[in-house]
């Protein structure tokens, strides 16, 4: 039995540091482009684990059993998450209803600020709801490029509107992570998540616009960046504190679409924001060729194909989301990873806990 040691310089300033390091080494490594960023995550676990050796005194075996442990869980569940949600992106490429998909919605409005409140925040949560680690930025800025708007635009305004319905990403696994390490009810710590969160959820729209048009150019729409953060926000405490965390992303985002598409139809800024590009320097506009013109607009059967693929996505989460179906059948398909010399041999104390476990 090996017991967790929290502070191994009594000072939890120093010790709060060295547990630091293996993300900040991640984060320069990938910022500055030293190494791909598959190197630099294991590098950053090399560091991880020599640091967890040497200064956190965990027993080399059990450290290296832990990481034995978390490559698995990251191929399944996390693995298995994304690689489906990507399949059906993929799929739905391939046949050509992702574009219709792509049309139906960038012809809601014309209004490039309106656009990345709809499609980056809003298709984005929604996204980041189904697969999460990374999935939705990839998709939303191929969305946006694929409507005119400049690749740096794109990408980056696409990483700013992931912010807000990150902490339940892909069907709630951070939640289910920190309450796996911690102990806690995963639907205690997601509904004092809830009660957080949703104030950073109004705020996101408003970043998002200002990084992209600037001061006036996101006081131009207020009335929409309003309706975007409020519609996201409260389903997202609403279902976070009185449903459950698992599906929170995917129905807040459900309703923030419905608002705005339907607020969309009854306003619109007086003046049209058409540029592409960001609103300082963006050399990657210039170079952008025109986007293709579709031949036609897509009927309303065409874009309801386009929509069943991902309204059977969004029926199939709400029932898994529900405790009884859970109930029901986490027993046969849900998969636990007790790994010999490991199970049962790390022994929490407070304070990361309540009570010793």
């Amino acid at each position: 039995m090996w017991q967790q040691v929290y502070d191994p310089f009594g000072n939890s300033v120093l010790s709060t540091i060295a547990a630091a390091i293996p993300v900040v080494t991640l984060l320069v490594l990938i910022a500055t482009g030293a190494v791909r960023t598959h190197l630099a995550a294991l590098i950053a676990l090399l560091v991880a684990i020599i640091i967890a050796i040497f200064l956190f005194t965990m027993p080399a075996g059990l450290a290296i059993r832990a990481t034995i442990l978390g490559a698995v869980i990251g191929f399944f569940p996390i693995g298995w998450i994304v690689l489906n949600v990507i399949f059906m992106y993929r799929l739905t490429v391939a046949t050509g209803a992702f574009g219709t998909l792509q049309q139906a919605i960038g012809g809601v409005t014309s209004d490039r600020r309106l656009q990345l409140l709809l499609i980056a925040f809003a298709f984005g949560a929604f996204f980041e709801g189904a697969s999460g680690f990374g999935t939705p930025v990839a998709v939303t800025a191929a969305v946006l490029i694929g409507l005119g708007f400049s690749p740096l635009a794109a990408s980056g305004l696409s990483l700013i509107a992931n912010t807000a319905p990150v902490a339940y990403g892909a069907l709630g696994t951070p939640i289910a992570g920190l309450a796996s390490v911690t102990g806690l009810d995963p639907y205690l710590l997601g509904a004092m998540v809830g009660r957080q969160l949703p104030f950073f959820s109004v705020i996101v729209p408003a970043w998002l616009i200002c990084a992209f048009a600037g001061w006036r150019g996101m006081v131009q729409i207020w009335p929409a960046i309003l309706v975007c953060g409020v519609s996201f926000a409260v389903p997202q405490f609403l279902i976070s504190n009185f449903v459950n965390p698992w599906i929170v992303d995917i129905g807040a985002s459900l309703i923030c679409m419905a608002c705005l598409i339907g607020f969309f139809g009854v306003w619109q800024p007086p003046e049209l924001w058409t540029s592409p590009a960001l609103r300082r320097h963006d050399d990657s506009a210039a170079t952008m060729p025109p986007p293709p013109r579709p031949a036609a607009e897509p009927t309303t059967a065409e874009v309801w194909r386009a929509l069943t693929p991902w309204i059977i996505v969004c029926a199939v989460l709400l029932i898994w989301g529900t405790g009884w179906f859970k109930a029901l059948v986490n027993p046969v398909f849900a998969v636990n990873y007790p790994v010999e010399g490991l199970h049962n041999v790390v022994h929490k104390v407070p304070p990361v806990v309540a009570k010793p476990a």
